[in-house]
């Protein structure tokens, strides 16, 4: 077993404040790296998703380095305070929010920063930093806090083998996403270039509007279609039907079906880190409600019409998440892509009512009316299968070594065990 030994953590690295910057500064310029990118990822992005116009003299004072921890300075819950993000490389021209900050390693040797990336977003100091932060109207990480917060770590070489290992389950679980989000790019571009540019292929195998395909004015849509295309309503090709009312009575910590709420069905797909669980099935439960993977979720509440695909067992319908179900199941792959466009999307949020909170009814849902072609539908189907069938075996690789990694973390962290040469 490695020796493991406590460090202060401000005796490692120095604590800076990021830039306060303007709204206008934003979308342009150089790289920025904001609280969403140090929330949602381990190690900085290749390359970072934001811009914000800064001068040099502010790209000197808010630099980024290899080996910089940024870490969350505020947030609306303890939970979500002081999630950390390191930087593998130099980031050339980059400065960091006014919502974080920035610690820079002050020696060598001792904390390895892929190690320390884990360490970080590990149980026992994440439950270190909720006990010594302090909470008003909004949980915030400062000095004092910082000067509290010790590191427990192993030799530097122990540290080096775990956080290269975890460092390379870390990099298939990004490779994965960008895998899918590619896939996602693609299924879009096809759906608009076939079914709002009508370009999909004719019977000579070129794109029907371009080569001169007849569009026909539609009085009920106000726009042309192809000729030979109808209109039907969403609920001629699917149902959509309302998740299920669970009693909280009923919840238990990490059980045997997850709950699927409208929180786990977001902009980037369904996430199954759920905050409920059952072991027993309801006895009125819907057949549809116990879920399978290619299903297709949506949100009916708050933040409407977010659409993902499920891509594991065992996960159960909430209530306020919506199934789409088809009526044919070749039609499922067409469906998916149908309700991940911008266009149905608009049309959807535009369905929504409340004022506090938007809600959206699955009967006015199926009540709307799009171009049809049955022949046109099932070969996109049959095109984009394969693509939506990697993306469900992507995201089930992706849950299945996210678990490997939590499961290993509290284990290798506290020196359970070690990785030998």
């Amino acid at each position: 077993m490695s020796k493991i030994k406590k460090y202060p953590f401000a005796e490692l690295y120095e604590m800076s404040s990021g830039i306060s910057s303007k709204k206008e500064q934003a979308g342009h310029g150089a790289p920025f790296v904001s609280f969403s990118t140090v929330f949602n990822n381990y190690f900085l992005p290749e390359e970072l998703p934001d811009l914000m116009d800064t001068s040099e003299k502010e790209q000197e004072i808010y630099s980024i380095k290899e080996g910089d921890i940024l870490i969350t300075r505020t947030s609306e819950t303890i939970d979500e305070l002081a999630m950390s993000c390191v930087a593998t490389k130099d980031y050339p021209n980059a400065t960091y929010s006014g919502f974080t900050k920035r610690l820079r390693p002050i020696t060598e040797g001792i904390a390895y920063s892929k190690y320390i990336a884990f360490y970080l977003r590990g149980y026992l100091f994440r439950k270190s930093v909720t006990n010594n932060a302090f909470m008003t109207l909004r949980a915030s990480f400062n000095e004092d806090i910082f000067s509290f917060l010790d590191l427990h770590l192993p030799e530097y070489e122990q540290q080096v083998r775990i956080g290269d290992l975890l460092y390379k389950i870390e990099q298939k679980i990004q490779l994965n996403k960008k895998i899918n989000d590619n896939l996602e790019q693609q299924i879009k571009y096809l759906y608009n270039y076939w079914f709002l540019q009508y370009n999909f292929p004719n019977q000579h195998n070129m794109p029907y509007k371009s080569s001169g395909g007849k569009i026909i004015y539609n009085h009920q849509l106000k726009k042309g279609i192809p000729e030979n295309w109808t209109v039907v309503t969403l609920n001629t090709l699917c149902d959509i039907l309302s998740g299920y009312s669970f009693q909280s009575n009923d919840y238990v910590d990490n059980g045997k079906y997850r709950l699927i709420t409208i929180k786990n069905v977001q902009d980037s797909g369904v996430n199954l880190n759920v905050d409920n669980y059952i072991n027993i099935l309801p006895t009125k439960l819907p057949d549809y409600c116990i879920l399978k993977p290619e299903n297709i979720l949506m949100s009916l509440t708050g933040n409407v019409a977010r659409v993902g695909l499920m891509y594991d067992n065992n996960c159960l319908l909430n209530q306020r998440v919506a199934l789409i179900k088809p009526k044919k199941i070749q039609v499922n792959s067409f469906l998916y892509a149908l309700f991940k466009s911008d266009a149905i999307r608009t049309t959807l949020e535009g369905l929504a009512t409340g004022t506090s909170q938007k809600n959206l009814s699955p009967i006015d849902a199926g009540n709307i009316n799009i171009p049809y072609s049955e022949s046109v539908v099932n070969s996109f189907s049959n095109f984009i299968e394969d693509k939506i069938k990697l993306i469900v075996r992507n995201s089930c690789e992706t849950l299945s070594l996210c678990e490997l990694r939590d499961w290993l973390l509290p284990m290798l962290m506290n020196g359970q065990a070690t990785i030998d040469n």
